[in-house]
């Protein structure tokens, strides 16, 4: 009896179990239908759907007259898709054969098993064509887009380049990313379960959207003709590199700026050192590449040298230290505390004036200056003046000022700033501080971006671009002026004097670290007109051979440059 009740309970237990497990079952089936029923479809349709990409066309960069500068070029990507292929040894025989692949890399992707394998990518579209007319099964050419650079070197460090998405890698290129990179578009085809596509059933396009066009400030002829001049001092001087920016000291418009020797944006990973690549590991070869990358102007700090007694003037100036009928003797050094600090002319400038002292590019009168100065008002110049903040130029990278702290400043380090030693800037800071001595005391915000513009070439957006006052009194720039231009009229900068045109600049020969190496940088500074200036210039020669001296190599640089440039922008001679 006790054995019949329990095995009553036990089958009862059973048949409970089961239909919570049944209920639960139910329950789930209707869930899934019910409400998880649009994810199901969804994830079926997934499975009989295949979707390619459509690369967006990037926009152009053009400069100020509308010369492009970077464009595109119709290239191919070709793909395999396994379940569709008849036959794998034709296609594997064609395409290694167009595409100049090894047939077993080739074979390896024809055979894998996945819904597409990209064989080739960037592929010349009279190849893709050629390969879409052997009417291969399984094999898609789809056409893309390939970043072209129709002037191959031409200001290669500033424009940049793009990797194999199209993607910005470095110049303009990576930072007016958002503007230029478009949307891509896409294909979508319906295939059966064995991933075969449907005849009958249309394809799904969703197009995509071409970037926007970048307008510059570089001027291409400006480029092109600043370019061909670094590379022929270069070549001349023998020098490790040259670089040369030209900017409007209004506004701080970019027309040029180069970096010699510039590198082939069409092929932006071969090197242009000469240097074979395969005989460098891949670390050796990625640091060669970096350093080619390397835009001198906005990246790389130097001892600006004498350059700078142009800031030091101005601010004994501004302070009151100094006027123009105060009179120097130098006799070729200066005793500071313990060091012997020579001038350029070893038997020294005599007697002379504050002008005569700029003029002739004199350490000691400079030293003195300073000294009158003082560090904390000279340090206290030097951060007005924006020397220790970044330009914020619209080029990726930018160095800042490498600058002692304020309480090491002794006397010593005083004495050799005064004339730009001991410290380093960036070529780009040079220029834009010097433009805010001459221009009237504004001091601009350097760059090349101008305007995005439209497929039919309207204005969509227009770039500004902070400005500062204020930075010397309109007194003190008329008459940086006037000292500048007598620099190159009568003193150390007679080399870059052109006949009809009144130019003011400063000259400069600095040592690089470790002087032991007696390596130099030659430069000048120069801009015109003088009384009312609308273009500034700098070079710099970086381990010229022979003759260094920035007066005697780089002036004349700048001279042939603006003889040629100046008619062109529609400066006359007076």
């Amino acid at each position: 009896m006790k054995n019949k009740t329990y095995n009553k309970k036990k089958i009862l237990v059973v048949f409970i179990c089961a239909g919570v497990i049944l209920c639960a079952l139910i329950g789930r089936l209707v869930w899934l239908m019910i409400f998880d029923a649009e994810y199901y479809q969804e994830l079926a349709q997934d499975l009989h759907e295949r979707e390619r990409e459509i690369k967006a066309a990037r926009g152009e960069i053009v400069d100020r007259n509308g010369v492009v500068l970077a464009t595109n070029r119709t290239v191919c990507t070709i793909s395999v898709i396994h379940s569709q292929i008849e036959d794998a040894d034709r296609v594997t025989e064609v395409l290694s054969s167009e595409l100049e692949l090894e047939e077993s890399e080739v074979r390896e992707k024809v055979e894998k098993v996945s819904s597409m394998e990209k064989i080739k990518t960037n592929v010349d579209k009279e190849i893709g064509d050629r390969i879409r007319g052997y009417d291969l099964a399984g094999v898609k050419v789809d056409e893309d887009y390939k970043r072209y650079y129709p002037f191959d070197d031409l200001a290669s460090r500033v424009l940049g380049f793009t990797g194999a998405d199209n993607q910005g890698i470095i110049g303009l290129e990576v930072k007016y990313e958002e503007y230029l990179k478009g949307t891509n578009g896409t294909i979508l085809t319906v295939t059966d379960a064995r991933g075969v596509e449907l005849d009958g059933v249309a394809e799904d396009r969703i197009e995509p959207v071409a970037g926007e066009t970048l307008q510059v400030s570089l001027d291409y002829n400006i480029q092109a003709y600043c370019q061909q001049a670094a590379e022929n001092v270069m070549e001349e001087k023998q020098a490790e590199a040259v670089s040369i920016l030209l900017m409007n000291p209004q506004n701080g418009e970019i027309y040029a700026m180069v970096n010699v020797p510039e590198f082939d944006l069409n092929s932006p990973y071969e090197l242009n050192t000469g240097v074979d690549s395969a005989t460098l590991s891949d670390e050796e070869l990625q640091e060669q590449l970096n350093q080619m990358w390397r835009n001198r102007c906005i990246n790389d700090t130097y001892e600006p040298g004498s350059t700078f007694k142009i800031i030091t003037a101005s601010a004994c100036l501004e302070e009151g230290v100094v006027s123009l009928d105060d009179t120097f003797v130098c006799p070729g050094y200066r005793i500071v505390e313990d060091r012997k600090i020579r001038c350029h002319k070893v038997g020294g400038h005599g007697q002379e004036t504050f002008v005569e002292g700029i003029q002739n590019s004199c350490n000691p009168v400079f030293m003195d200056i300073g000294l009158r100065l003082g560090a904390d008002r000279f340090y206290d110049y030097f951060e007005e003046f924006g020397l220790l903040k970044l330009t914020n130029v619209d080029l990726p990278g930018e160095a800042g000022t490498i600058m002692h702290k304020k309480e090491d400043i002794g006397t010593v380090e005083l004495a050799t700033m005064t004339f730009g030693q001991s410290f380093q800037v960036t070529p780009i800071q040079m220029a834009v501080t010097v433009s805010s001595i001459i221009n009237g005391g504004t001091r601009v915000t350097p760059h090349v971006g101008t305007a995005v513009l439209d497929e039919k070439g309207k204005t969509v957006k227009e770039f500004d671009y902070d400005t500062e006052k204020g930075i010397v009194s309109e007194k003190t720039s008329e008459t940086m002026q006037m000292l500048l231009e007598s620099v190159v009229s009568e003193g150390s900068g007679k080399n870059a004097y052109i006949e009809g045109y009144s130019i003011g600049g400063k000259t400069a020969t600095s040592q690089t670290l470790p002087r032991s190496a007696n390596k130099y940088i030659s430069s000048f500074i120069g801009f015109a007109p003088a009384d009312a200036p609308q273009i500034l210039g700098i070079v710099i020669i970086h381990d010229p051979q022979g003759v260094y001296y920035g007066g005697t190599i780089a002036a004349p640089v700048l001279r042939d440059i603006y003889d040629n440039v100046l008619p062109y922008l529609g400066i006359e001679k007076s």
